[in-house]
This record gives structure tokens, C-alpha cells and sequence, in this order.
């Protein structure tokens, strides 16, 4: 009996799947949606989640401590508009973000361009500069915690000595004078970080096209409006969006320094809703923080079309 010989089994060819995927090495739309995939992730993962989340806990009557939630659609936002509270929070977040922004841009302009001389020490003064930056925000709120204490602030004590002030000032204790201390060490806070991103931009700008125009007889300020406004202007905007976007978050400082207070009269976004989520109400407080996104969006939107315009 003769014997049959086995069917011969099909091997897949590696090295033609090696050289199919080397094919697709070599094309540029591949690699792009290779290389962006871990971030895609990252992005997906610690982002997208977390919003998606929020914008469903908004809808929701959950509360800390209660598995049992109902869905109530927009309920939680048409009530917030009846909150007081949160109206009080909304032109608390708008003056404190968009009273500092424009001091933190100008100072910030103004130290980058002295910083980009050269002189003696100008090195060890750029270090110096990112001190404020570089401090954990909890720790310099702490410092600026005791320099607006009511008793022992160093402030009232040189007004005192110097004959200005017949009394303390109570930096917290009042609305105006909450607001304004906060608005002054965020811009302390904040003036770093425009410093350091426009004087990056400054070293990028010819030196030929100034000496150029010094001979043309132009004054530092029209060198400045012609040569070097120009070369910066999509630095000053992309680092203007980012400053608002971290003024209109921000936490830290407004946390440790009134924690909303007095009277629930200095809360920005972050600090009402982390108020709402103490007491309880994960809706509510979701709702609260959602506010920011729209408004952020909307600024956000602005300023990339016009850089995207003038370009």
C-alpha cells in the first residue's frame, strides 16, 4: 500500500511581513500616527477619561458616600444659576484672572528685555529669575500668608515705623483687600514664567536687522515696534493663552492664602468646587469646575486664530 505523502502546510513568510512593515516604516502618514500613538494614549487615558467623567457626574445628583445617584440631565446647572455664591465666584475668576495676566505680560516684557543686555551679573540674575517659578506654590503661599498676616505682617510694620499707618491692615479680612493681595502674589507668582519664555524669544531676534535700523536712525522704541515686536508676537500670545488657562485653574494660592474667604467672597472655580466636593455634593462640584471649560475654550479659540491668521 502506498503511502500518502502529508499536504504541505502553508508557513507564513516573515520576511515578506518584515517587508511589508518596512514598507510602512518608510511612509511618513505611518510613522506620524506611530510616534503619536503613546501620547494619543496618555492623553485618552489622563484626560479624556477624566472629563468625559466630570461632564457625567455634572448630570448627576451623586453625593460622597451614597452609591444610589440619579441622572438629572442639566438640573445641576440651572440651579447654579441661582447660586450666589457661584455668580460671586464667576467675577471673583474673571477679575483675578484678567487684571494680573496683563501686569504679569508687561513686568515680564519689561524684565525679559532688560535681562537680554548684557551686563555684569546678568547671568546669575537670569538663575534668580525662575525662583518664584521653580518654589512649590503651597510653600510661597505660605510665605505670602505671613506677609498679609493681620498681626505680624512685615507691611504693616514698615507703615507703622515709617508713620503711613496708624494701624494694622488687614490684608484677608475684607473682600477688596483679599482680592488685591491675591492678585499681587499671583503676579509675583506669574512673572517669571513670561519673563523666561520672552527672553527665549529675544535671543531669536537678528542683531544685524537692530544695528540696521540704529543706522537707519530709528529710536529703541520704533527698533522695538519694527524689529522686535514682530519676531515675538506669537510668543507673547501663546504665552498669554497658557497664563490665563493656569490663572483661571489656579488653587494653590487662592486655597492657602482665604480659602474663599471672607464670607465666600474671594472663591475662584477651583476653590468652589473643591468647597461643593468637601460637603458632599460630587455633582454639584463637577458642575462647578465644568464652568472654566467653555469660557477657556472660547479665549483659547481667539488667540490661535489670530496667530494662525497673521502667519
Amino acid at each position: 500500500m502506498a503511502v500518502q505523502p502529508l499536504p504541505r502546510t502553508s508557513v507564513p513568510d516573515r520576511s515578506r511581513a518584515s517587508s511589508r512593515f518596512g514598507a510602512l516604516l518608510e511612509r511618513e502618514w505611518f510613522l506620524a500616527y506611530l510616534f503619536l500613538l503613546p501620547g494619543g494614549l496618555i492623553l485618552l487615558l489622563f484626560m479624556a477619561y477624566p472629563f468625559g467623567l466630570g461632564i457625567w457626574l455634572s448630570m448627576t445628583d451623586k453625593l460622597v458616600g451614597f452609591s444610589d445617584y440619579s441622572f438629572i440631565r442639566l438640573e445641576n446647572y440651572r440651579w447654579i444659576y441661582g447660586d450666589s455664591i457661584f455668580r460671586q465666584t464667576v467675577v471673583n475668576t474673571f477679575i483675578y484672572g484678567f487684571v494680573t495676566v496683563p501686569f504679569k505680560l508687561f513686568l515680564g516684557l519689561g524684565l525679559a528685555l532688560l535681562l537680554n543686555e548684557t551686563f555684569r551679573f546678568s547671568r546669575l540674575l537670569r538663575a534668580g529669575l525662575l525662583l518664584p517659578w521653580i518654589v512649590p506654590t503651597a510653600l510661597s503661599s505660605l510665605a505670602w500668608l505671613m506677609l498679609f498676616d493681620a498681626v505680624f505682617s512685615p507691611f504693616s510694620l514698615l507703615g507703622r515705623q515709617w508713620g503711613l499707618l496708624d494701624s494694622n491692615i488687614n490684608f484677608l479680612g475684607d473682600a477688596f483687600s483679599a482680592r488685591a493681595s491675591l492678585c499681587l502674589a499671583n503676579i509675583w507668582r506669574g512673572i517669571p514664567f513670561f519673563a523666561v519664555s520672552i527672553l527665549a524669544g529675544l535671543q531669536a531676534v537678528p542683531s544685524e536687522l537692530h544695528e540696521a535700523a540704529a543706522l537707519d536712525g530709528a529710536s529703541p522704541w520704533q527698533r522695538f515696534q519694527s524689529v522686535t515686536l514682530p519676531v515675538i508676537r506669537n510668543i507673547l500670545l501663546i504665552t498669554t493663552l497658557f497664563s490665563i488657562i493656569w490663572t483661571f485653574a489656579d488653587f494653590q494660592l487662592v486655597y492657602v492664602l482665604t480659602k474663599g474667604g471672607p464670607v465666600n467672597l474671594t472663591h475662584v472655580f477651583g476653590t468652589y468646587s473643591y468647597q461643593k466636593m468637601g460637603a458632599g455634593y460630587i455633582g454639584e462640584a463637577a458642575t462647578v469646575s465644568l464652568y472654566m471649560f467653555p469660557i477657556l475654550a472660547v479665549l483659547a479659540a481667539i488667540l490661535l486664530r489670530y496667530v494662525r491668521r497673521e502667519d
